[in-house]
């Protein structure tokens, strides 16, 4: 379980959010929302231990993040609002480097059947600058075929630039990892409906 306690995020001299406070256990999507410069990604880096905390506590399993490390981001895969993806590479070979950078055990046929699934079977040899927006941001998400067997997805605008059938098949990856015990913690301006055994949401607006 990922529990966060009077939570508080400051920018500059300006503070984000403060008082924060929420839990997320298995087969939990949690949304946040809430306008532009409200906090929402930097929420998202303080959960991946990427950006410290101005005040309060993120346990995971009773322990706080910061003193687990590498411990804690084992368990997670983050996917930023940014693709990630290096434009000299291909995109099988930007999947491998993913894998191998991630600490993701993925063999040949893993990174295979991973860019089927996303549909870009037809374009993994191809070097990613010559790909479509929503084609870089297909293989970003491909790396959560690869991460399945980590609890807590943490995911900033997944649903950005994908056309009618790419959100679909993000929906059902992030409805799998829900249905079998996982965690997902996103973001999005986007009304998608997920189908979740238990649905949170945080708003930063208010």
């Amino acid at each position: 379980m990922l529990a966060i306690t009077q939570l508080e995020c400051v920018r500059g001299e300006r503070r984000l959010f403060a008082h924060l406070d929420f839990e997320v256990a298995p087969h939990t999507l949690l949304e946040v929302r809430g306008p532009n410069g409200s906090g929402k990604t930097s929420l998202l880096r303080n959960l991946c231990g990427l950006l410290p905390p101005a005040a309060g506590s993120i346990r995971w399993c009773g322990g706080d993040i910061a003193a687990l490390g590498d411990e804690y981001r084992a368990h997670i895969a983050y996917l930023g609002h940014l693709s990630g993806v290096k434009d000299e590479l291909t995109a099988r070979e930007n999947l491998r480097l993913s894998a191998l950078t991630g600490g993701l055990p993925a063999s040949a046929d893993d990174i295979d059947a991973a860019l089927q699934q996303l549909g870009l079977a037809d374009f993994q040899h191809l070097p990613c600058k010559v790909l479509s927006q929503g084609q870089r941001r297909r293989v970003a998400l491909a790396r959560l075929c690869l991460s399945t067997a980590r609890e807590l997805w943490i995911l900033d605008e997944p649903f950005t630039a994908l056309d009618t059938a790419a959100l679909a098949l993000t929906r059902d990856l992030i409805e799998t990892h829900l249905e079998t015990g996982g965690m997902v913690v996103l973001t999005t301006h986007q009304e998608i409906a997920i189908a979740s055994r238990h649905t949170q949401r945080v708003d930063l607006g208010r």
